[in-house]
This record gives structure tokens, sequence and C-alpha cells, in this order.
């Protein structure tokens, strides 16, 4: 059984958690785009949402870690959700004084919460039970991040996108916005930002209220209530763990590709005369490739190996990922949207490989920095955006297009990936 009966209404809970920051990931993709055009950025500039988003992982997963080793896995999930909820609400200021900065401030601040989050939830699903279905209890619980996920991409399709004024255009497919007058864009500007506001202060409330929720639910105290190592031990111990040392680079290069891949597929469509609410919807089919692929997995675990499902799945990423680099037009586009088939099940399976030989008392500080390793969607993006930019108004770059070009990146990630999955499994064999 992968989830016992007794422990069945915290993993309910914990698991809608992952939906929760499911949303705030995937509503935040899009925004670069928004952002791009509403505030008249370059693409390096506005990919510096994803390096505040994610920025916020890295600077809080392990002070995270530690208050968890101190109090309890409970008291780390309720400090997440408050740090979320005011990161939300600061949109309302953001928004008023017309400030890119304070909106990446403001993010920031909410990705403090998900750091909470992530290094809570994660170890605490692997505790709800044996270690033998630890992997496969991960990859359930995680099968319903992609489903908040998808509710983010809808919002951002169906609500966001198609009301930004800024980016209505001619019958040309030309940007309106680009031709008016200071006092035009600044009055679009206003109900542009607000549009953008909306869907942050919601899920705010939203995440207001699971606090309550949890806060008056009993749940188990699996963190580290047996937790006498001393940190300085347990940093010892993880670096002498060559599968968990090897987890946390890969770890890094997965969440690398999986913003690259996301957040660039709106440019990338942008480039064949798409516009954003119409691009979005490629990024809900990816998301929906990426669900149904998660399930599938979850379910071939039972006789495949995780470390040999990896591997396969790597090189089919890396294949699709090759195809949207030198394949141009339409066909591009849907290898893109297919790298999010292959990429399902690569976040908790090197989560769970990585933390299989790592023992109780050192499991929360792993886990913080395999949250932590979420860094790398705050470092490639913004790297991702220069290499668009570096081919000046023409888009291109040794015959190709630029946006295209830009995907060598996550093509290298995914090998790295693939690397990792085959060295575990002949580690394993």
């Amino acid at each position: 059984m992968i989830v016992e009966r007794k422990y069945l209404v915290t993993f309910i809970l914990i698991t809608s958690l992952f939906a929760l920051w499911g949303f705030a990931n995937d509503i935040t993709n899009p925004m670069v785009a928004g952002f791009q055009t509403v505030m008249e950025l370059s693409a390096a500039k506005a990919s510096m949402v994803q390096f505040a988003f994610y920025g916020g992982y890295a600077t809080m997963a392990i002070p995270a870690a530690l208050f968890i080793r101190k109090y309890s896995y409970k008291s780390g999930i309720l400090l997440g959700l408050g740090l979320y909820a005011l990161g939300a609400f600061l949109f309302i200021p953001a928004a008023s004084y017309e400030n890119f900065t304070f909106f990446c401030l403001s993010l920031y601040i909410l990705t403090f919460g998900l750091a909470f989050l992530e290094t809570t939830a994660n170890p605490f699903i692997l505790s709800l039970g044996t270690k033998e279905t630890s992997t496969r209890r991960l990859n359930l619980a995680q099968t319903f991040n992609p489903m908040g996920s998808l509710c983010g991409m809808a919002v951002a399709s169906f609500v966001v996108l198609p009301n930004l004024l800024s980016d209505q255009r001619d019958a040309a497919g030309k940007i309106i916005f680009d031709t008016l007058s200071e006092a035009e864009k600044a009055n679009i500007r206003v109900q542009d930002l607000a549009v953008i506001r909306n869907p942050y202060v919601a899920i705010g409330l939203v995440v207001l209220a699971m606090f309550v929720i949890i806060a008056l639910k009993k749940m188990p105290n699996s963190a580290a209530s047996a937790d006498k190592v001393s940190a300085r031990q347990t940093l010892s111990n993880l670096r002498h763990n060559q599968v968990y040392r090897e987890g946390v680079v890969a770890q890094i290069f997965y969440v690398a590709a999986q913003i690259m891949v996301w957040t660039f597929i709106i440019q990338y469509a942008d480039h064949l005369g798409i516009d954003k609410a119409t691009a979005q919807r490629f990024n809900i089919a990816a998301m929906i490739m990426f669900l149904c692929s998660r399930a599938i997995a979850t379910f071939l675990m039972r006789w495949v190996n995780g470390r040999i499902l990896l591997t396969i799945f790597g090189i089919g990423a890396a294949l699709c990922t090759a195809g949207c680099v030198f394949i141009e037009g339409m066909m591009g586009l849907y290898c893109l949207v297919a790298i999010s088939f292959f990429m399902s099940l690569m976040f908790p399976t090197i989560y769970g490989i990585a933390l299989e030989k790592v023992s109780p008392v050192d499991s929360t500080l792993g886990a913080a920095f395999l949250v932590m390793a979420i860094v790398g969607g705050a470092l490639m993006p913004p790297l991702q955006g220069m290499i668009i930019d570096a081919g000046g108004p023409d888009h291109i770059i040794c015959g190709l297009p630029s946006v295209n070009v830009s995907y060598c990146l996550p093509l290298l990630c995914f090998l790295i990936i693939t690397i990792y999955g085959w060295r575990c499994a002949k580690r394993k064999a």
C-alpha cells in the first residue's frame, strides 16, 4: 500500500500544497512575456521575474530546513503558507506603484513561502509510510502539482493574457501598444497591471484558508523528532553520499530546463506570429501531457526501476529539444510541447533517488539542498533571454531563429540528467 490508512487525511492535505505551489509556478511563467510588453522590457530583463521567483527558493531553503529541524513539519507548513499569502498580497501596492522591481520583490517573498512548503512537504510525504514505497508515494503526490499548474496556466491563458490591452495587434500582427503616445501607454499600463495583480490576490485568499485548515488539523510529527545529529555532521554525511551529491546537481539542471522550456514557449510561438493568449494554450497542452505522463510513469514504476525510467525519459527529452532547436515552424513548436511528456517524472524521481540512502536524521537538511537546487530556475532563464536578445532586430543566430538557438541550454541540461539516471541505474545493477 502506497499510503497507510492512518496517514490518509494528512497525505491528502499535504498533497494539496503541491497544487498550490504549482499554481504559483505556472501563472508566473507567462508573466515574463506579459511584463516584457506592458513594462517595455528586454527579454533578459523580463526574465528577472524568474530570477526573483526561483532566487527565493535558494535564499530560504536552508533556513527552512533548520527551522523544521528545531520545530516540526506542521510549523514549517504554516510559516510557508503565511509567507506565500504575504507575497501574493504585496502585488496590490506593486500594481499601484507600477514598479517592476516591486513586483519582483513580491515574488521573492512569495517564494520564501514556497521554499518552506517544498522543503517540508516533500520529505513529509516520504515519511508517511515505508521507505520501499517512498518514491512512488512522492510521484503520486507530485501528480497533483501539475493540476495546480494547469489551473495557473488556465488563469493566465483565459483571464490574464487575453485582457492585456498592451498585447493587442493590428491586421499585420504588429503590437499596437508600441505605436501609442506615452499618455495612452500610461492608461493601458494601469489597466494591465491590475489584470496581472488580481489572480495573485485571489490565490492569497485561498492560501489563508489552507492556513486555517492545517492549523486546526492534528498531524503526525515525523519531522526530525529523533534528529539529534548536529547540522555539521549532517553536512558531512551528505557530502560523502555520491548519489545524493550528484542528485543535487541533476536537480539544478532539471529545474533550469523545466523553467526554460515553459517560460519561453510564448516567445517561440511569437516568432511564428502567434499572439500571447493563443501561445499560452500550447503551454496548457504541454502541462496536460506532463500530467498524463506523470500518472503513466508512477504506474510504470511498479515494474520498471525509476533510475531506468529517468534515463529513458532523459533521452526522449533531449531528442525533442534538439527538434525544437533545428526544426523551424510549427513542427519545432510541437517538439517543444512534447518535451513536457518526458520531463514529468524527473523532479520527484531525482528527489527520491537522491534521498534513498540518506538517513532519516539527515533527510530534512538533505531535502533542503534539493529544494535549493531550484536556483537553477533563477540562473538559466536570464541567460536564455540574453541569447534571444543577441539575435538583434532580425532575431537570427547562425541562420536559425535566436529563440530556437536558446533551447540549446535545456538540451545540455537534459543530457546531464540522462547521464545521472544512467550512472544511478549502473550502480543499482
